[in-house]
């Protein structure tokens, strides 16, 4: 099993920047994508970025590139999201996720339904003023 923690949530006014960190605890060997989605009220949960474990290749939805960067530290079992220029409508819950087994592209990966993705964070949450 795996066990994931988010932490570095918070409120920021637009603008600003927070670096939100997720740590693996458990069967860390098994996991091969790692990322981020995000869940806004009365919105789908939506992919933001996400990671290779193996090799740190990195796959970004198309309207978070240039704003957030995903980034690991594979010693620490944890994965980060930096997140600049944040405006309101980034204000959401975040989740952090991973998934284990056969390889098959982190753009997948972050297009995949909740349901599909074995194993979540609590999530943080994110709140951004103007």
């Amino acid at each position: 099993q795996v066990q994931l923690v988010e932490s570095g949530g918070g409120s920021v006014q637009a603008g600003g920047s927070l670096r939100l960190s997720c740590t693996a605890s458990g069967s860390t060997y098994s996991i091969r994508y790692m990322g981020w989605f995000r869940q806004a009220p009365g919105k789908e949960r939506e992919g933001v970025a996400a990671i290779v474990r193996r090799n740190g290749v990195t796959y970004y939805v198309d309207s978070m590139k240039g704003r957030f960067t995903i980034s690991q530290d594979n010693a620490k079992a944890t994965v980060y999201l930096q997140m600049v220029s944040l405006s309101p409508d980034d204000t959401a819950m975040y989740y952090c996720a991973a998934d284990t087994g056969p390889a098959y592209g982190g753009d997948r990966f972050l297009k995949k339904a909740p349901s599909e993705i074995p194993h979540w964070g609590q999530g943080t949450q994110v709140t951004v003023s103007s």
